[in-house]
């Protein structure tokens, strides 16, 4: 036995004379000819326990006999100088540690784990080489043993080693690593329902930092952009808004659990929904472009299950988290997400659409401020359609909705819930148009007003038979109420831009609805437009304003754009008010409004013949109260008289014409005296008395054409003009929105007569030598064709060249629309007899060619 030791003596004394010392710690490497079983120290005496490796000796060294005498400091400055001296043996280190981790682990040795898992911190955060990421298979092998354990404390230590590594910057991406485990432990571990309150907040807390940690050691490690697949976003995002919806449930006032926020309050870091919602803004600003989607979804299926839509207060919050941590040019991506969620979720209750609505409020208005992408008028196409719904669900006109309601809710309260989706997708609509820049504000105005129905115009998007009247009026009452919003502050340099013929036109077609609400509408709607000076809140409400320079109006000199537009809607303009006037249904508010409109249009629009053109409008206004041939009560006459007063007497302040002024003021000091009830501070004002009639005759108390004249006699007014009555331009706006127009009242004319004539026998029993004579007796029509000659000269000589040819526009518009009639009926000869086809035993018609037709003899020449 002494020949056999003394025999492995002399081989290891030989071996060690040919291998060279290592400089740093004196050790052999022992290279090709060296057992893989590790380093042999040069006091080498035995044969057994001396072979031991150094590492593991090493590592031994660091455990004290006592494990709560804690790490031995000065073992373990050892164990990190010989891991960075010799760096290919961290892989063992690492894999020994976590042997005698799981070791310690299954026999409750806690305190030993502690000093292992701090070992391996102290190596990871020293060791900065390739040959650490064998080391990392290690150290990740422990930490998931950990966290797979049932002990809060370790879970808990377990994923503070986890941060520690996740904060190190690798030099090579990973190829292979992956981290599955961990997103679904720490997921876990954010749901916690532990007994204890603290030992569940710590549990949360902790998940919440490995859910961190895995966020920022992989989302910017383009070959760990598997996280963002569906299935880890789908466990990840709603860990976060869990602690961030319960965070919000226990600081809400009346909670029972609610805390009382002492002075030594726990930190934002022991704060799991804060520490949620600061992970949550991290993940969503490091999302790419094409990862968003991903992004989105989970918290929108979140808020789904939970029922967080109705009352949504926790899902406003979130959007905005969203939207303030994204970039700003993915902003369309939640906007098309939450458009999208919107239509699964058409059939649910009236709050939920709502409270989905008021969520995309949030987002748009955020986006408005930033780049929208191409998703504008898709916005507003979506709303629109569920505006439609809404409206169709209020009036009952669709049985999909009564499965979505309670059967314990009345019709009351449907329309009460529904009036709450419609308002809060007007004002969604409203906002989001608010918030555009000019440019595209005026491209959603006139995309709005081609939604809005109007009798008479096709309207492809609303289909306005469904619903009826009611629910066409309700329709356009709220496309009105957000063009209101969408126009609010706008500023167009030049009126052609902002009221072109494609959006004026159908919105003086509404004007001339039968409805006082609508009117209204209208009237703020271009109040919005040509109001660039802000000017109407000086001039609210209508009344004798003593001293217009008082208010401070603010104007500039007309543009030459701006005559142009007044040269070609002038009269448009001018007949829409005049014929807004005469309604029967006509408010306060009306008037007001009218009264505005008139007052603006001097502002912003008049020079010297559109002023002409506003007093002849006025006088016209006074004529038609004072005459009653629209047969109107007294209360709308008396409030066109006051009207009419109060815009001459602040247009005559305006132009600043004293004997304009002194006119006005007298008939105003006249009127107060004699009849108040011309007046807008006493006919607007409640239980006004009213006369019996408004007497022509006593032209003191009117408004004088010829005086008018006279003071605008001085160069700059071609006062030849005030002679000239205004007469509002035919057109076919009033048969397109059933109200009576001038010539339907014409042809109603015709008819009572051509009804009430008697027949032929009755005519020629009549006839009498004196009827006879006035027959042939012509000196009385001469006169009446002479007169009507030179009325006509008159007036194409002092008439506005813009109002002759409205007028001769109208005429042919009508002659267009007989002629188009006309050939329509030509244009397809009628069936002859032998055209007829009697298959299927009913007679059908088939079109035969002119020249083929056989016509009687009589009529051919």
């Amino acid at each position: 036995m002494s020949t056999v030791c003394a025999r492995v003596r002399r081989g290891l004394l030989r071996r060690y004379r040919q291998v060279p010392r290592t400089e740093a710690d004196g050790t052999f490497n022992l290279r090709r000819n060296t057992p893989r079983t590790g380093l042999i120290h040069s006091g080498v005496c035995g044969c057994c326990g001396p072979l031991r490796p150094r590492y593991k000796r090493l590592v031994d060294n660091i455990f004290p006999e006592d494990p709560k005498d804690g790490l031995s400091k000065s073992d373990m400055e050892k164990l990190t100088f010989y891991a960075v001296s010799a760096p290919e043996k961290l892989d063992r280190i690492g894999a020994y540690l976590a042997e005698r981790l799981s070791r310690d682990v299954v026999r409750h040795r806690y305190g030993n784990v502690v000093i292992a898992m701090e070992a391996l911190d102290q190596l990871l955060m020293a060791c900065h080489s390739q040959s650490i990421k064998p080391f990392v298979e290690s150290f990740l092998h422990m930490v998931a043993k950990l966290l797979e354990s049932r002990e809060p404390d370790l879970q808990v230590l377990g994923t503070n080693s986890f941060v520690k590594f996740a904060n190190i910057e690798e030099d090579t991406p990973s190829y292979h690593r992956r981290y599955d485990f961990f997103v679904s432990q720490f997921s876990a571990m954010c749901h916690s329902t532990h007994e204890d309150p603290e030992t569940r907040t710590r549990i949360r807390v902790a998940g919440i930092k490995g859910l961190q940690g895995v966020v920022r050691k992989t989302v910017n490690d383009e070959l760990q952009a598997i996280i963002w697949e569906p299935q880890h976003m789908d466990k990840l995002i709603p860990s976060m808004l869990f602690n961030m919806q319960d965070s919000e449930d226990m600081d809400r006032p009346g909670h029972p659990s609610s805390p009382s926020a002492p002075a030594g309050g726990p930190e934002l870091e022991e704060n799991p929904g804060a520490l949620a919602e600061s992970c949550f803004r991290e993940l969503l600003g490091r999302a790419a472009y094409g990862n968003m989607n991903n992004a989105v979804r989970p918290v929108l299926v979140h808020l789904d299950n939970h029922h967080l839509w109705d009352p949504n207060e926790f899902a406003v919050s979130c959007f905005r988290i969203i939207m303030y941590s994204i970039q700003a040019q993915h902003s369309h991506h939640v906007i098309q997400q939450v458009l999208s969620h919107l239509d699964t979720h058409q059939k649910d209750t009236a709050r939920v659409r709502a409270g989905i609505v008021q969520v995309l409020l949030e987002t748009v208005a955020i986006a408005a401020k930033g780049s929208v992408g191409p998703t504008v008028l898709e916005v507003f196409n979506t709303l629109l359609k569920h505006l439609r719904l809404s409206v169709d669900f209020e009036l009952g006109g669709d049985s999909r909705r009564n499965s979505a309601i309670s059967l314990s809710s009345g019709q009351r309260g449907k329309e009460s819930e529904e009036r709450y989706v419609q308002n809060a997708i007007i004002q969604t609509i409203g906002f989001f148009g608010g918030n555009l820049p000019d440019y595209q504000r005026a491209e959603v105005m006139m995309f709005i007003m081609g939604k809005v129905p109007v009798y008479g115009t096709p309207c492809h998007t609303l289909d306005t038979v469904k619903i009826g009247h009611q629910g066409t009026k309700r329709i356009q009452t709220m496309l009105l109420s957000s063009l209101i919003m969408v126009t609010s502050g706008f500023k167009s340099k030049s009126m052609s831009a902002a009221l072109p013929s494609t959006f004026l036109d159908p919105l003086f077609s509404i004007s001339l609805m039968e409805d006082s609400e609508l009117r209204q509408l209208v009237l703020e709607i271009l109040h919005n437009i040509i109001d660039r000076h802000d000017n109407r809140a000086k001039l609210r409400g209508i009344r004798i304003i003593p001293n217009v320079a008082a208010i401070k109006i603010k104007r500039e000199k007309i543009s030459k754009q701006d005559v142009a537009f007044m040269k070609k809607h002038g009269q448009q303009l001018y007949r829409h008010i005049y014929l807004g006037c005469k309604e029967e249904d006509n408010t306060h508010k009306n008037f007001e409004l009218l009264f505005t409109t008139l007052a603006v249009l001097t502002i912003e629009l008049a020079n010297e013949e559109v002023v002409i053109d506003l007093i002849r409008l006025a006088l016209a206004l006074q004529d038609m109260a004072a005459l009653n041939e629209e047969n109107l009560p007294m209360w709308p006459r008396c409030g066109i008289m006051a009207l009419v007063a109060a815009y001459l007497n602040f247009l005559s302040q305006m132009i600043a014409n004293s004997a304009f002024c002194q006119h006005v003021s007298k008939v105003i000091e006249l009127r107060t005296l004699d009849a108040p009830y011309l007046l807008p501070e006493h006919i607007f004002r409640d239980k006004c008395p009213l006369p019996e009639t408004l007497e022509k005759e006593d032209t003191q108390l009117y408004f004088q054409t010829s005086e008018l004249a006279e003071c605008l006699s001085g160069p700059g007014y071609n006062s030849e003009r005030l002679s000239i009555p205004y007469v509002p331009q035919v057109t076919d706006e009033d048969r397109l929105t059933r109200r009576k127009s001038f010539v339907d009242t014409i042809s109603l004319q015709v008819d009572i007569m051509s009804s009430s004539l008697p027949d032929k026998s009755q005519l020629a029993e009549e006839i009498t030598f004196e009827t006879l004579k006035k027959a042939i007796d012509t000196t009385g029509l001469e006169e009446q064709e002479r007169e009507r000659r030179r009325q006509l000269m008159e007036k194409f000589q002092k008439a506005p060249f813009e109002e002759i040819a409205a007028h001769c526009e109208s005429k042919a518009t009508m002659l267009h629309d007989k002629l188009a009639q006309i050939f329509e009926l030509t244009i397809r000869p009628p069936p002859s007899p032998s055209g007829v086809n009697l298959s299927s035993g009913h007679p059908q018609h088939q079109s035969v060619p002119v020249y083929e037709m056989k016509f009687p003899d009589l009529c051919v020449y």
